[in-house]
């Protein structure tokens, strides 16, 4: 097979991909999906499909039935979990990445996880911002993925 991935295939022009944006601490998914489909169409991709979800707890059962379905190359998952004065932040933060993780491995499709994790609200601002925004990041590594996976799938 050779080398493969060295240098990133973002061309996305024959790419179908889904977007799921979670609603809480929605100032900031905004701006995530804002950099996501900024990303994606900078590569090609128009007109993604793009679903919104409670919060960041949901974004796993979505994603796997979009994956389900066959319909998309790569999915993109964008949330903001803010640390609070309680354990409520591991949970959503851990289980929410635990599930997207295993929606890879269980489907086979690609899942970026584009959840922020952050101390405050200053925190996820500045990933989500115009210049250094993790919607965006997600966006490219879903479309690298999709590509890798169509070069070793054949």
């Amino acid at each position: 097979m050779g080398e493969k991935g060295a240098t990133p295939d973002l061309s996305g022009s024959d790419l179908r991909i889904a977007v799921v944006v979670a609603r809480f601490n929605e100032d900031v998914t905004r701006r995530l999906l804002r950099g996501a489909l900024g990303a994606l169409k900078e590569h090609g991709i128009d007109d993604p499909d793009v679903l919104w979800v409670p919060g960041s707890l949901e974004l796993p059962v979505t994603a796997l039935a979009l994956a389900e379905r066959g319909n998309h190359d790569a999915i993109v998952c964008l949330g903001c979990v803010v640390r609070g004065e309680t354990y409520h932040f591991e949970v959503v933060a851990n289980q929410a990445a635990a599930g997207i993780m295993q929606v890879q491995l269980d489907t086979g499709v690609p899942v970026a996880f584009g959840v922020l994790t952050t101390e405050d609200k200053e925190q996820a601002m500045a990933r989500s911002g115009p210049k250094n925004n993790k919607g965006a990041e997600a966006a490219e590594a879903a479309i690298e993925m999709a590509n890798l996976m169509r070069e070793i799938q054949g």
